[in-house]
């Protein structure tokens, strides 16, 4: 089926000693996706780490004073836009590149000359302690970020180990030197938030605390301990909350030198002498435990007051995990855009416990991680897709402690769920499906971890089989879901069928032919809310019949969830063939993709959907969100592989990049990324649950996977250029390959694959 390919994957048995000498780290811009709407931020962490160090350069609240959903919010779920010339502070929480936000957790600014405690402007309406910045004065790479703030004339520095933020700040000579603590601010905030704040002073140069808060995660809590190196002269808050009660706390002037402070809304201040270029350094370590959990945390990663030495230590451990894919590149900046891909996808999951093991749990009780490491932020509508498909291939023992942390998930679940968008021990629902079931399909399919099988299995089914979560029990009773009981009906029976094909494939590793065969029954219930009339997924009702009501090019209130019908309805990954046998057979469903790609959208189809943006939109199809990812393979499945081979070296080409502004949309906790590492490399995987990739174009010359079996396996595309982008063949270990897909076992345990490229269709 596939006569067009030659790409050379080899495996070459050495170590990956060589690859780690490089300095993988320069081809990283962390402010790709800074700029419209790619959410990402450039500020310091690890891989997978739980601090995220990161500068906001504004303040916008979720609702405007009138109570109305103020949208400009939205362009701030990391915090951070390449736009703007002012910043606010440095939290140590952020998400990367999501379609919705929380975090901007402990919000550090410094200051000199008059103490002004609001970010913006004062109730007078001067101005508040925001500073300038130009991005001349700006620099950021993997586990490092630097700028100047120029009304203060403060050169800061930031740099992080796992659980700890370490800040550097030069100062001018003042009296007035001020570093606040601003725990009033947060990323999506609004009013009522913060649910309780409280800081202890135990020092003259250490301070402990946490804060709670009920946003999208709506009860969670951070504690902290903050560290100076050098001792504060004086300190003090201000409470932003109106108390009605105070108990005999009445007795002190709380505001100056005294060392509690408690309240909803507060900001801390701690005052300094500083002699001209005089550096103040500041640890600040995290814990979803307590207090004495973050201090161990502090003095296990960072027991010294060493910034080079920590930012050295991070940047090593960002290279050896950038270093386990090398790339030779057509350009310089196709090399920029992998490396940050590659950067983007290690950026969560992050790890979500202390050096001891002890994490808060789901319950909201403190649990021990058991031989494995515990994580959290599971965006799973997204990241199943691709990026723990990807980390089956690269990070194989982290994507088992994942998959085990979403069975600790279950378990501490009321409900007996496993994750569905879940992070810092609280489920938040966002989105459909209950998808981490795809991920331990996926590592089923390809022999990834250790977790137990049985245990896995019994998570999911109860997950299928909660009756009032999101129309299971209408999509149980009706074999789809109706739109009358339930929005987005159709994008959640096609999700549903999927991933109840995932459980029957869990069932069949553990030879459970009962349940196999009741969830594969379930997996074709796509079926149901196909309407043949008119070849498109339509929204049913529970009476049986199709919604009359219907635009399948409308992306808002046609029973498609961020997509249309002409898109999301091409969601049947399962059962592909029968999919499109059901929509006219190959040649028409060519065609059908043909049109996906080339048709004009109307700006009135996308105008309500905040995740679909023109800068992500090619014809119809829209690569900035991901319900689409696997629709560029699709011409794989029909008789012209050749279609995939263009469209995805175009959407590698159009919509990814190594400037700010390279990103078509949210990353998504990196799954957009991940999409870009697959295609670059000259693969996708269409269906996670199965051991198969379906071919594509690659994009690198020449690529080294540097894998945890030991193997090294390169990829070599023959004759790659711009306009080579046809595949002519594809052999692995000198064997031809007569089919348009190649298995998880030939990635990782071949010696050689190679892409033989061509400028020909065929």
């Amino acid at each position: 089926m596939f006569k067009k390919i030659i790409y050379t994957i080899a495996i070459i048995s050495c170590t990956n000693a060589f690859a780690q000498t490089k300095n993988f780290t320069q081809f990283v811009n962390p402010f790709v996706g800074t700029e419209k709407m790619g959410h990402t931020f450039p500020g310091a962490t690890t891989p997978f780490g739980m601090v995220q160090l990161s500068p906001q350069t504004n303040v916008q609240t979720m609702y405007k004073d009138d109570g109305s959903y103020n949208s400009r919010t939205y362009e701030y779920c990391a915090g951070y836009q390449y736009a703007d010339s002012t910043i606010i502070g440095f939290s140590h929480t952020n998400f990367s590149g999501t379609g919705h936000s929380d975090l901007g957790d402990f919000l550090v600014m410094p200051t000199v000359g008059k103490l002004v405690l609001d970010p913006l402007k004062t109730e007078s309406g001067e101005k508040g302690f925001v500073s300038s910045f130009s991005h001349k004065n700006e620099m950021a790479s993997p586990g490092y970020y630097k700028v100047k703030l120029d009304d203060y004339n403060i050169s800061t520095e930031l740099t992080a180990s796992d659980r700890v933020g370490f800040h550097q700040y030069t100062f001018p000579k003042s009296e007035e030197a001020h570093i606040i603590l601003d725990m009033v601010y947060n990323v999506y905030g609004y009013d009522d938030k913060n649910v309780w704040t409280f800081v202890r002073v135990e020092n003259d140069s250490t301070v402990t605390g946490y804060r709670q808060t009920h946003g999208w995660a709506r009860t969670r809590t951070v504690y902290f301990v903050m560290e100076f190196s050098k001792p504060f002269k004086s300190y003090g808050h201000k409470k932003y909350d109106k108390a009605k009660y105070n108990g005999f706390y009445r007795k002190f002037n709380e505001q100056e030198n005294f060392p509690e402070m408690a309240g909803k809304e507060i900001r801390a201040y701690f005052n300094f002498d500083t002699k001209e270029n005089e550096k103040i350094s500041i640890k600040f370590a995290l814990s979803s435990v307590s207090t004495e959990g973050a201090m161990k945390n502090l003095k296990a990663e960072i027991p010294h007051w060493d910034f080079e030495k920590t930012k050295a230590e991070t940047q090593q451990k960002w290279n050896k995990e950038l270093s386990k894919i090398e790339v030779k590149s057509i350009t310089p900046e196709d090399k920029i855009t992998f490396y940050t891909a590659l950067y983007h996808t290690m950026l969560s999951p992050i790890i979500y416990e202390d050096v001891g093991g002890q994490y808060r749990g789901l319950d909201q009780n403190i649990h021990t991680s058991d031989g494995f490491t515990n994580y959290t932020i599971f965006s799973l509508w997204d990241t199943y897709r691709a990026l723990h498909p990807l980390f089956n291939i690269i990070h194989p023992q982290r994507n088992n402690d994942m998959i085990k942390s979403m069975l600790a998930h279950h378990d501490q679940s009321v409900h007996k769920m496993l994750p569905i968008w879940s992070h810092y021990a609280n489920e938040n629902w966002c989105m459909i499906g209950y998808h981490a079931t795809s991920v331990i399909a996926d590592a089923i399919a390809k022999n990834v971890g250790d977790f137990d099988k049985n245990h896995a299995l019994e998570a999911s089914i109860n997950t299928s089989n909660v009756n009032y979560f999101d129309g299971i029990g209408d999509y149980k009773k009706y074999h789809f879901v109706p739109e009358d009981k339930s929005s987005s009906s159709v994008s959640k029976t096609l999700e549903y069928a999927y991933d109840d094909w995932c459980i029957a494939q869990i069932a069949k590793s553990v030879d459970n032919t009962e349940v196999e065969k009741e969830y594969l029954k379930r997996s074709e219930y796509f079926k149901n809310v196909y309407d043949p009339s008119i070849g498109f997924m339509r929204p049913k009702l529970s009476d049986g019949k199709f919604r009359k009501e219907f635009d399948p090019l409308d992306t808002h209130g046609q029973g498609f969830i961020e997509g249309n019908a002409w898109n999301y309805g091409l969601y049947v990954p399962q059962n592909l063939d029968e999919m499109i046998a059901m929509m006219g057979g190959k040649e028409r469903f060519s065609k059908h993709l043909d049109s996906l790609f080339t048709m004009e959208l109307d700006d009135k189809y996308i105008e309500k959907n905040e995740d679909i943006t023109r800068d992500g939109i090619m014809g119809n199809y829209v690569q900035g969100n991901e319900p689409g990812h696997h629709i560029p393979y699709l011409y794989n499945w029909t008789n012209k592989p050749y279609k995939t081979q263009e469209r995805v070296r175009i959407i590698m080409d159009k919509m990814y990049g190594s400037k700010q502004d390279g990103l078509c949309g949210n990353d998504d906790a990196g799954q957009m990324s991940a999409w870009y590492i697959f295609s670059a490399l000259g693969f996708y995987p269409v269906l996670p649950g199965s051991p198969n990739y379906a071919l594509g174009s690659p994009l690198v010359e020449e690529a080294i996977l540097h894998l945890d079996n030991g193997n090294s396996v390169k990829i070599i595309a023959k004759n790659q250029s711009t306009k080579n982008i046809y595949v002519k063949s594809v052999s692995v270990d000198g064997k031809k390959l007569n089919r348009n897909y190649i298995t998880h076992d030939e990635v990782t345990k071949s010696k050689e694959i190679v892409f033989e490229m061509t400028s020909k269709k065929k």
